[in-house]
């Protein structure tokens, strides 16, 4: 074979890697494409849009007048930190954390340990004007708060004995995770989750699926990505209304925060590289050994490999920001824990998407000319009776009677005249993108036959 014809094979098998690469490269791009085709609108286009439309309803925020007669405050619930198991965040971080999400006040809900809940251990009272409210995640779904100091709860005693315990301690007894299977015949029972951001994930989805949204979206819209977890608590508030029927079942939300879903990146003394995932320290996902290449690459994109110090942190989960994204606004006289723990068995409450816009000032309240009742109190039907309701924003207003919707209307205000007895409660969702989207869930006003109550 000639030297011209030994180049024109090796031209044409050039040109075949060429083609064979290029064939490849295009597969990869379509693949790509296709894994990532909703994780890119979202980031250029929704994301964009729904961060433009948050920030024009904040600026659009005006003043309530209406007045319930209560001081409101907005704080956390169901939150944990290092003496749970699957937490690293210290309180004095947590601390911090409250003080970006402009909250007053927190109700934690560590893990038992060995089966027992300490009520001596971890912060209590207010530091630096945020209250601290010592509690549990216990067996049962129980989240007891309001327990004395020293006092150690068991997880394995009886449901309705250990309920029994929490209410003869002066505490109250609320649920975590409701749609598990829990005691609800127990008298005991104070109140409920109608929203969990960890039940919204476990129940709608994975952290899987939003893996491409983390990827391209994280660092430029992570309040918007991290509320891809959201979903209309349809089944919670369909139980939650029946159980309103018969007794009290005051509603609240759950932040369920643990700052454990992400990952971090140690290059160690020993030379390799490990990945964790933010909830644990002590031991790794993965350990890769490191070549020239590799180990190149590493400093290229994240600095100097110092022994031992972490390359990178990427948190879905901050504190902060699950705090910020729903909150459990109460109706106190002040600022302590007695106070607390009365709104919540009264059910002077109601939840609300703070991360959207914020809903401090919302009312809802009936009033007539014998009196008015706000969230979580009664009030007897009479002919001039008005359910009455006000907002710092623009927003759509539901009102349900026993679960049922008897009344809409747009607008900052709205004044309705119940036709009859029985409890009523109120929905606002705000206009985002062009979708009504959920913004408060308020607990219910009773409305009482004249002479009863």
């Amino acid at each position: 074979m000639d030297t011209k014809t030994k180049r024109s094979g090796c031209l044409r098998a050039a040109l075949w890697c060429c083609l064979g690469l290029a064939v490849l490269l295009v597969l990869l791009v379509v693949a790509l494409g296709v894994v990532f085709r909703t994780a890119i609108y979202h980031r250029y286009v929704l994301f964009p849009k729904q961060a433009a439309a948050w920030a024009a309803i904040q600026a659009q925020r005006q003043p309530v007048t209406l007045d319930d007669g209560w001081k409101e405050f907005r704080g956390a619930m169901h939150s944990h930190s290092e003496l749970s198991h699957d937490s690293k965040v210290s309180f004095p971080d947590i601390l911090e954390a409250l003080k970006k999400a402009d909250v007053s006040f927190i109700c934690m809900t560590d893990h038992t340990v060995d089966n027992k809940g300490d009520y001596s251990r971890g912060w209590k009272g207010l530091h630096d004007g945020i209250l601290f409210v010592r509690g549990y995640e216990m067996n049962y779904g129980y989240m007891p708060w309001g327990i004395p100091d020293d006092t150690v709860l068991n997880d394995h005693e009886d449901a309705a004995v250990l309920a029994k315990r929490i209410r003869d301690l002066g505490g109250v007894t609320f649920i975590s995770h409701s749609e598990e299977k829990r005691p609800w015949e127990l008298p005991e029972i104070d109140g409920m989750e109608i929203y969990n951001i960890h039940s919204d994930l476990l129940m709608n989805g994975s952290l899987a699926k939003l893996v491409p949204d983390i990827l391209l979206s994280l660092w430029s819209y992570p309040d918007q990505t991290i509320r891809l977890v959201f979903h209309r608590p349809t089944e919670f508030l369909r139980h939650w209304d029946e159980m309103n029927i018969m007794r009290r079942m005051t509603g609240i939300s759950a932040n369920d925060a643990h700052q454990n879903n992400g990952v971090r990146g140690v290059y160690t003394s020993a030379g390799t590289f490990k990945l964790f995932d933010t909830g644990h320290i002590d031991r790794p996902i993965k350990e890769f050994k490191l070549n020239g290449f590799t180990r190149l690459l590493l400093g290229a994109f994240f600095g100097p490999l110092e022994p031992g110090r972490q390359l990178f942190r990427m948190d879905l989960d901050l504190y902060e920001r699950s705090t910020r994204f729903v909150n459990t606004h109460l109706l106190m006289r002040e600022l302590t824990e007695p106070a607390i723990l009365d709104a919540l068995r009264n059910s002077r409450a109601f939840v609300a998407f703070d991360m959207l816009a914020d809903a401090r000032g919302f009312k809802f309240l009936a009033e007539s000319t014998k009196g008015k009742a706000t969230i979580g109190e009664s009030i007897a039907l009479d002919p001039g009776l008005r359910l009455r309701m006000a907002s710092p924003n623009v927003c759509r207003f539901t009102v349900f009677r026993h679960g049922v919707q008897v009344a809409q209307q747009e607008g900052t205000t709205f004044d309705w005249t119940p036709p009859d007895t029985g409890k009523y409660r109120v929905e606002a969702e705000l206009n985002i993108v062009g979708e009504w989207t959920p913004w408060v869930y308020t607990n219910p006003i009773e409305v009482l036959f004249a002479g009863t109550g």
